[in-house]
């Protein structure tokens, strides 16, 4: 699919880009266009389990959705309002709910933008591409990528460890005081595997070479073709023409100390 095929380094930088720009947009209605165009693209490009796209949204609307409520609740009171809007029997300053919804559409905005990302993108392709395009230090970017790694062995030795203690009788921790020591318990074994594999695996990089120097060959390089810069072309052209449809419309509006 297209959007796996992008160099996750230009991917990474145009979605920066993108997000610096709505930063400073302040109507609802560029966002909300915004929203709909990059979820458009991320299931038309993009190759992975759709509904598992849901449930990462989900904790974002909820977060996008107390935003909204905050910002009408405790917005400035000094100032008389000039129009209000009833919802639900209850009346809103028409600026402040303004406010509030663009703010509220922005976070869905950096939210979709971000899933784009998360869901279209290998990490190790995307550690490889920080090192070979932006001059990542390889010690910092191997460790990451090994820390990464680790993640799902941990939670495979945290079952075990759980496990072992249940055969040898160690009850279910019912109390906050029990489970707070259970987990205690749990922290040791866990801690020293790490240890263990970390030494294990610097012994391994050490054996095959591995000095940290940036000049250094790779089994899998990562070049920037003609075809990757097809996304910032297409997200920031999406962008401008939303911007000017705003403009021309007469909805459009910049920061200017709304808040």
């Amino acid at each position: 699919m297209f959007l796996h095929e992008i160099n996750p380094s230009v991917k990474a930088l145009t979605i920066i880009g993108v997000v610096f720009v709505l930063a400073f947009l302040f109507d609802p209605i560029t966002p909300l266009v915004y929203i709909v165009w990059t979820v458009g693209i991320t299931f038309l490009f993009g190759s992975f389990r759709k509904k598992f796209y849901f449930f990462y949204f989900i904790p974002f609307t909820l977060f996008a959705l107390g935003m909204l409520w905050t910002t009408i609740a405790f917005a400035n009171p000094a100032s008389a309002p000039q129009h209000t809007t009833t919802i639900l029997l209850w009346e809103f300053p028409s600026e402040d709910l303004w406010v509030a919804v663009s703010l509220a559409l922005r976070v869905l905005a950096f939210a979709t933008l971000s899933l784009l990302f998360v869901f279209t993108t290998n990490m190790v392709h995307f550690i490889l591409s920080l090192i070979q395009q932006l001059k990542l230090p390889p010690k910092l970017a191997y460790g990451i990528l090994a820390g990464y790694r680790f993640l799902p062995m941990m939670r495979t030795e945290f079952q075990q460890v759980r496990a072992a203690h249940r055969v040898r009788g160690v009850g279910q921790a019912k109390s906050f005081k029990e489970k707070w020591l259970q987990y205690q318990r749990f922290a040791i074994p866990l801690l020293a595997g790490a240890i263990r594999k970390a030494e294990r695996t610097a012994i391994a990089m050490e054996s095959k070479g591995f000095t940290g120097e940036r000049a250094r060959t790779f089994y899998r390089p990562m070049k920037i073709h003609r075809k990757d810069w097809a996304f910032p072309l297409m997200m920031f052209g999406m962008l401008g023409i939303v911007i000017v449809a705003a403009i021309h419309f007469g909805y459009f509006a910049w920061y200017d100390g709304q808040l």
